[in-house]
């Protein structure tokens, strides 16, 4: 950024007494004093990444390093890059030190290590958010900026003891929150790290151990705490670096949320739905029989992949001989079963193959009598055809799809792998395209392919394997040519034939391998949105890929389409979580009270005991019933009346939408927000929890207005 010519205060003139230099004079002078860091800081980061760039290619690890620093490096240069002097969300004065404590999204110091700004996560910074009138954390002052166009359009001071400013104080009735709320919406969720509240800070900030449940209804801000709460434990733990995967409900979602964990610094944070962690589940349908659903909502049934992949490991019975040039060799059930044993638990059976192939290999070695070269007799075993199709019959290669799709075609299987089933419910499940794939198989199909691996894995392996012993061979060819050419006095050519120098000669990772399955895991931590939705089945996905059980699980019970009766703890403790702590979020930030006072008997008709959050602002604008041929009017007026923000028409699939006038269904509007919300024939969404539901969320997802159309 260029260096500051013009102050960093931009107040409108209705707000001419807040720009008294007694009030921001120091302010001004620490801000231009950021913009010079700013600037420093970018220009050092570029010539670094220039540098790495430039220097000598290096080898293996040397090259694997450098490559982490640049990318490292990178990063560092896009967050400070994303923001000017925004990058400051305000300061804070304690009693103990009259010197202002800068708060940014990031830490930064200028070039003699001052400290300019705070990280927002950092203990110091922790008052600025948690502090309250209550609780002031030893605060006696704090300021919040509102940054437009890059300067700073409003702030709002609040003070915690008598003093205060000394008489200087810039009160205002409204906090930078409250004031904010109002503001119209974007297609992206909006940067509100400078308002986060006290009670949404102190569940940001909970450790990492276990399952961390946060419970709340609409617009309490769970989404909010789920986002920035990955980005403090990315901070705060170290174990959790780049291990963290946050799961939402559907695309529009992730979509709608896709700045914000790089806006605070956080670019490595595997976002996805349930949908992505199974390559099927792009095309998989809705499930349309309810039994079937489920059926495959069970855990146990999930639990079955593991007898139909025992199925094809169970060693042959019957001992074998096995002719050589030199001498045949007798192979027994003992061997056999000696070799199936040879896999570390938790190998995935298709790579697990290999392994019991060399012990095979290994165990005939050993077995052959007189002098026979083992080199020789391990590449005549090679080349057994019938010793491969026996192992290959007792220990088969097999896909995901195919394993899966055998249980919904082969009566006799899926009653050996779910023998708890009963005949009609073994009969329900079977179909005459196994693998016409629905939302209810992905658990199935993705503990599958947890269990089974990758069939190329091993055949990947030797390649890779074959490739490096090649070049290792091509190298010491080149060595023994240069060894035999030094005609020097000191043969230092010779130095070439060390281990140490040898082992860098190969380039390993310029070499063939497999790209990793970015969602396959293990994370160190995962954050689910809109958990009441998941199945018992769907859980298993995420349990899978985090063994520690470091969770953190956001949603509303209030809001699950097919009815929660259970406690969080009873539901997450029966599926395999074993430290479970609550956290509720009560008070509605974003649903005015007008929407809400219409909403609530809405759910409380089906639940009475929905955990309702109560309304702290009011929009003045009341919900407006009209007939659904009113609507081209209403969105046109509401167009004409409103240059930004965005609308949305809920329950009309006809609707065309545009980009401030969007069309979604109550389930994919889940977890969104808009200005304006149009319910067309609510009614037609359904009956009982499920119908109830779906209203509810639709009619919550407003944030100044709501029309409802019969």
């Amino acid at each position: 950024m260029s260096p500051l010519t013009t102050s960093v205060f931009d107040l409108p003139d209705h707000l001419a007494p807040k720009a008294d230099p007694t009030l921001i004079a120091g302010d001004e002078r620490h801000l231009f004093a950021i913009a010079d860091s700013l600037e420093q800081s970018i220009a050092d980061l570029s010539n670094r990444i220039d540098a790495e760039r430039k220097a000598p290619r290096r080898l293996g690890q040397e090259a694997l390093e450098r490559d982490m620093m640049v990318h490292q490096l990178t990063a560092e240069l896009r967050a400070l890059r994303r923001f000017g002097l925004d990058l400051c969300l305000g300061h804070i004065v304690t009693a103990e030190n009259p010197e202002p404590v800068y708060v940014g999204r990031l830490g930064l110091m200028d070039s003699a290590g001052n400290q300019l700004l705070v990280d927002w996560r950092s203990p110091a910074a922790e008052p600025f958010f948690g502090a309250t009138h209550a609780n002031p954390m030893g605060l006696t002052r704090r300021r919040r900026y509102r940054w437009t166009g890059g300067r700073v359009g409003d702030y709002w001071d609040e003070v915690f003891t008598s003093d205060g400013f000394g008489g200087n104080a810039a009160l205002d009735d409204q906090s930078a929150f409250i004031a904010s709320l109002g503001s119209n919406r974007s297609a992206r969720m909006r940067d509100v790290l400078g308002t986060i509240q006290a009670d949404q800070d102190a569940i940001i900030r909970a450790g990492s151990g276990g399952a961390l449940v946060v419970d709340g209804g609409p617009g309490t801000g769970k989404t909010v705490v789920a986002l920035h709460r990955a980005a403090y434990l990315l901070y705060s733990d170290p174990r959790l670096r780049h291990g963290v995967l946050f799961v939402g409900p559907h695309e529009p979602y992730l979509a709608y949320v896709a700045d914000v964990l790089p806006s605070l610094g956080e670019e490595g944070v595997q976002l996805c739905t349930l949908r992505d962690l199974v390559a099927e589940g792009s095309t998989a349908k809705i499930e349309s029989d309810p039994d079937v659903a489920r059926l495959k909502s069970s855990a146990d049934l999930v639990k079955a992949i593991e007898a139909a992949v025992r199925f094809y490991e169970e060693p042959p019975t019957k001992g074998m001989t096995v002719a050589t040039d030199w001498s045949d060799i007798w192979l027994s059930p003992d061997d056999w079963a000696e070799a199936f044993e040879a896999p570390e638990p938790g190998t995935p059976h298709n790579e697990a193959r290999e392994q019991i192939w060399e012990l095979l290999l290994t165990i005939l070695v050993d077995k052959c009598e007189g002098d026979v070269p083992p080199a020789q007799l391990r590449k005549s075993l090679l080349q057994n055809d019938e010793l491969r199709t026996i192992l290959d019959n007792a220990w088969t290669m097999i896909e995901a799809a195919d394993l899966v799709a055998d249980l919904w075609s082969v009566p006799a299987y899926l009653r050996k792998c779910a023998p708890w089933l009963s005949p009609d419910e073994v009969r329900k499940l079977q179909r005459a395209d196994a693998q016409n794939w629905t939302v209810s198989d992905l658990p199935l199909l993705d503990a599958a392919r947890q269990r089974l691996g990758d069939p190329e894995a091993s055949r990947r392996q030797r390649r890779y394997n074959a490739s490096v012993a090649a070049e290792r061979a091509r190298m010491s060819s080149v060595v023994d040519d240069l060894i035999a050419a030094d005609d020097s006095e000191l043969l230092v050519m010779s130095m070439l034939r060390g281990q140490d120098l040898q082992e860098t000669l190969v380039d390993e990772s310029a070499l063939p391998s497999a790209d990793p399955d970015l969602l396959a895991g293990p994370f160190a931590h995962i954050v689910v949105d809109e958990a009441q939705e998941l199945t018992d089945a769907e859980w298993q996905m995420l349990l899978l890929r985090c063994p520690s059980r470091s969770f953190t699980i956001v949603g509303d019970r209030a809001q699950a389409r097919h009815g929660f009766t259970e406690s969080w703890k009873e539901r997450l403790g029966r599926i395999g979580f074993d430290r479970i702590d609550l956290a509720a979020l009560s008070v509605n930030y974003r649903t005015p009270e007008e929407i809400m006072t219409e909403a609530e008997p809405v759910i409380r008709a089906a639940l009475p005991d929905a955990n309702v959050p109560t309304s702290i602002r009011h929009s003045g604008i009341p919900v407006v019933h009209g007939s659904a041929s009113d609507l081209h009017s209403i969105l046109d007026t509401w167009f004409e009346s409103n240059s930004d923000g965005i609308a949305c028409v809920i329950g009309d699939p006809t609707f065309r939408a545009t980009t401030r006038m969007r069309s979604s269904t109550p389930e994919l509007s889940k977890g969104l927000e808009f200005d304006l919300v149009v319910l067309v024939d609510p009614e037609s969404f359904g009956d009982g929890i499920e119908g109830a539901v779906d209203r509810y969320v639709a009619m919550t997802r407003a944030t100044r207005q709501l029309v409802i159309l019969a």
